[in-house]
């Protein structure tokens, strides 16, 4: 859903399938697995820490150490026993980037996204115990690799959905509200600092990513993909459930991204001066600051 609200464009999200699965179990019935040297060595509790370690490094770096502690059968060798839960996993994380990057994975097409999942699993373990991270550095894969690297307009929008992901997940904050900002006294507004509410992202777009995004999401006629004439700056945050992104003029990203960095509203109103002249800075500081308050970006003040 997309409904304007103070230029922005606001899309109700939810976690997909791959954000809401937690460290998942690896294991099932019909596998028996026994550890003799390792009880010898130190008891039950090293001897399942050994099978542990020698499992994960066959799943993640195909060691045969761990076939010493799985009992084969003629019908079911050790072999296939192991290649059952190695699949498994990789199934699993290729699900999960087909979850956090559903964008990409409508625009490439089933087939050639399970190339593509298949190439990034290969190459990158999961080391966090949520399988919602997983995918973090699906951009710069797709910007380095040979078979994707000519066609940037892909690493970006991977970039954009994992930002989108970010925006949504990322902790609640009270917005701040104009009555709040208004008790500041005046001598305090030049030594001003603000706190940005936890879900406010930026990011620099050379690609018309967001429309692309946008009618993938929405299954609307895609617009055909196009270079901007200079990288976009774009704001992207959330209010409630509800995530909101719009692009930003060049006076006003330098100005947030100068906020964002800790500068102080009075040193905020002498870059604005410099961009605009002494007559147009002031009311174009309070009509940003107005927004930005209206729009739920600011949390707080000191």
């Amino acid at each position: 859903m997309c409904r304007a609200r103070a230029g922005a464009c606001a899309v109700r999200t939810y976690p997909g399938a791959g954000r809401r699965g937690g460290r998942r179990r690896l294991g099932g019935r019909g596998q028996r697995t026994t550890a003799p040297a390792a009880r010898r060595g130190g008891g039950l509790v090293s001897g399942l820490a050994h099978v542990q370690a020698d499992f994960q490094d066959y799943l993640l770096r195909e060691s045969e150490a761990v076939g010493a502690h799985v009992l084969g059968t003629a019908r079911v060798p050790v072999a296939t026993r192991l290649g059952i839960y190695a699949g498994a996993y990789r199934s699993r994380l290729a699900e999960a980037l087909q979850s956090n990057f559903p964008a990409l994975a409508k625009l490439l097409g089933e087939a050639d996204f399970h190339t593509l999942a298949a190439a990034y699993v290969r190459t990158h373990d999961s080391p966090y115990f949520s399988i919602r991270y997983y995918g973090d550095a699906l951009p710069q894969f797709l910007a380095a690799h040979e078979d994707y690297a000519a066609a940037p307009v892909l690493a970006e929008l991977a970039r954009w959905e994992w930002t989108m992901t970010g925006v949504f997940d990322a902790p609640d904050a009270t917005p701040l509200t104009h009555e709040a900002l208004a008790g500041v006294a005046p001598q305090q507004w030049a030594r001003l600092r603000f706190t940005w509410h936890p879900s406010v992202r930026r990011l620099a777009l050379s690609w018309n990513v967001p429309q692309i995004w946008q009618a993938l999401t929405e299954d609307r006629e895609r617009p055909q993909a196009s270079l901007n004439a200079a990288p976009l700056p774009w704001l992207l945050w959330r209010h409630e459930l509800t995530s909101y992104f719009r692009s930003l003029t060049h006076t006003e990203s330098a100005l947030l991204d100068a906020a964002r960095n800790g500068w102080p509203f009075g040193e905020l109103c002498e870059l604005l001066c410099e961009e605009l002249g002494e007559a147009q800075a002031p009311a174009h500081a309070a009509a940003l600051l107005r927004d930005w308050v209206g729009s739920g970006l600011i949390s707080g003040v000191a």
